[in-house]
């Protein structure tokens, strides 16, 4: 067979249209039994052994949609929290690379995990599939520096060794002697959280784990990147900044630790590869450094956060302090200043028949005041959707990306509109376009509000309060179930009846149950709220 075929998209669940695009697909009959890859145009190299139809799972994946400029090191860093990487082909021309893990579970693992929360390097998203291949068989003459940057990598996971001279990065720096930093702050006169920290150390690359603890009465945290060169980087830029203005001081050097493990995913540890983490029922984690306590909150991308007022962060990180410590704080944010970053949101793959602006309205609403709404006349799977201030919009897509709303996987991404226009007077556009800047029902109006701290990835599990004393479980269940799910557990508050846990069967039944009964009028007066829950009952 000559020239390139391009590997056959199987069913990750990430939507079978997407994963097909560009990919040239063979017909189940053919019976191929070899393959040839061209690497950077002209470097041929033979792949032996049949290639599965079946989209049957392999511990070799194909990456497709890279970034042009993007390096070995960081294709290897995506499958370095899953396992041990064993090999690595580059293919630049094609923007594609393969991927061999030391074993099918870790590709697995992997494939499961990254089609829940989409990949993104450089800020492009890409897609991993499971390759037809077994194993990957690589010319490593043709392949010298893949080789180089692998075999400096597994030995930093394994060995803590430094190692010099090998070419780990674009920009040769000597990798660090581990991905692991410890992280003491200074003078924390301002809250300091685990998402800041995951947001101001994502500038350097992908954070896989953190835990924090209070040690000699200091706030301290240990850190660990995919790959230490990224971990060289982050300690190089941020030792001895400060995070806000004139306090709150990063002291970071390297952990003698090369790997964390962490036991409960919430407001004092995380593991972002594995969002399946319990969070803890507030008792203490056997490992004293990490106080469990409560949210369960597995976005990859962390919390897009608001200025703490008069800390403008010597960082230029944008955006670096937490809206949910500036909450904690009590503080307010200050009037006329606005958040930067675009506050408009192009949503995608809707569901044309059953959408309208009240339903984005809810389900955004979730995660920032929503001013206006616009469904594409010409093309009404899509539509325009304007936050109140730019973190309201990078939280919304954050969280909202790849989630299933009536039947379909939505995409968000940041519109290039500046705002949404309104129709001219006189001029119907069936109901369309809807200006919700003065809706009682924004959440984050009021500065300070508890709702800041309670912003949660979508879950089956739905918070409900306002609930009036005459309305029972039986008539909530009931009133849940007809939104078409299944109601699986339900629970009051023990001190408060006003308040209760809901569990659907999946996080999509729950996106509609928010959707259909979020203010939904339950009488004396009482409408109910509803949002995401970061517990399981």
């Amino acid at each position: 067979m000559d020239g390139i075929v391009t590997d056959v998209a199987v069913g990750v669940k990430r939507g079978s249209d997407e994963l097909l695009s560009g990919s040239v697909l063979s017909s189940p009959n053919s019976n191929m039994s070899s393959m040839v890859v061209t690497a950077n145009g002209n470097d041929s190299k033979k792949f032996k052994g049949e290639d599965k139809m079946d989209g049957a799972p392999s511990r070799v994946l194909h990456i497709r949609k890279l970034p042009g400029e993007v390096t070995e090191t960081e294709v290897i860093a995506l499958g370095l929290p899953f396992g041990k990487v064993t090999n690595i082909l580059m293919l630049k021309g094609k923007n594609q690379a393969f991927l061999e893990l030391a074993t099918e579970e870790a590709a697995i693992t992997m494939v499961n995990y990254y089609s829940a929360v989409t990949p993104h390097l450089r800020n492009q998203p890409i897609y991993i599939q499971y390759s037809n291949h077994k194993e990957l068989k690589t010319d490593n003459t043709l392949n010298q520096r893949a080789q180089a940057v692998l075999q400096a990598v597994t030995a930093v996971q394994t060995a803590n060794t430094p190692l010099s001279g090998t070419a780990v990065s674009e920009s040769a720096v000597t990798p660090a002697q581990s991905p692991v930093l410890r992280i003491i702050i200074d003078n924390m006169y301002y809250p300091v959280t685990l998402d800041v920290l995951h947001q101001i150390f994502s500038k350097f690359g992908a954070v896989l784990k953190i835990i924090t603890f209070t040690k000699n009465n200091q706030f301290q945290a240990l850190l660990q990147y995919g790959d230490p060169v990224n971990a060289q980087q982050a300690k190089l830029a941020l030792d001895g900044q400060n995070i806000y203005n004139a306090c709150c001081t990063l002291r970071i050097d390297f952990s003698k630790l090369v790997n964390l493990n962490v036991k409960y995913n919430n407001d004092k540890s995380r593991d972002y590869t594995r969002p399946d983490l319990p969070s803890g029922d507030g008792q203490p984690a056997l490992d004293p450094a990490i106080a469990a306590a409560f949210a369960k909150e597995t976005s990859l991308l962390g919390l897009p956060v608001a200025a703490v007022p008069g800390a403008l962060s010597p960082l230029a990180i944008p955006n670096a302090a937490a809206a949910a410590a500036a909450a904690a704080a009590g503080r307010v944010g200050m009037p006329g200043v606005s958040a930067g970053g675009n506050t408009v949101l192009l949503v995608s793959n809707l569901n044309e028949e059953m959408v309208t602006p009240q339903s984005l309205f809810t389900l955004f609403g979730v995660y920032g005041d929503v001013q206006r709404v616009k469904i594409l006349y010409n093309k009404k799977d899509s539509a325009l959707i304007q936050m109140a201030d730019g973190n309201q919009s990078q939280l919304a897509m954050n969280h909202l990306n790849g989630q299933k709303m009536y039947g379909k996987i939505i995409r968000v991404t940041l519109s290039k509109h500046q705002t949404v226009q309104l129709p001219r007077e006189g001029l119907d556009d069936q109901g369309l376009t809807k200006d919700f800047g003065n809706s009682p029902l924004h959440r984050f109006k009021k500065p300070g509000s508890k709702n800041f701290q309670n912003i949660f990835p979508p879950s089956a599990t739905l918070h409900l309060s306002n609930i009036p004393p005459s309305v029972a479980e039986e008539d909530l269940r009931t009133l849940f179930a007809n939104t078409g799910g299944t109601v699986k557990a339900f629970k009051f508050f023990q001190r408060d009846h006003k308040m209760a846990l809901l569990q659907m069967a999946t996080v999509e039944e729950a996106i509609q149950a928010l959707i259909d009964l979020h203010n939904y009028n339950l009488g004396e007066n009482h409408h109910l709220r509803v949002s995401f829950s970061k517990s399981t009952i």
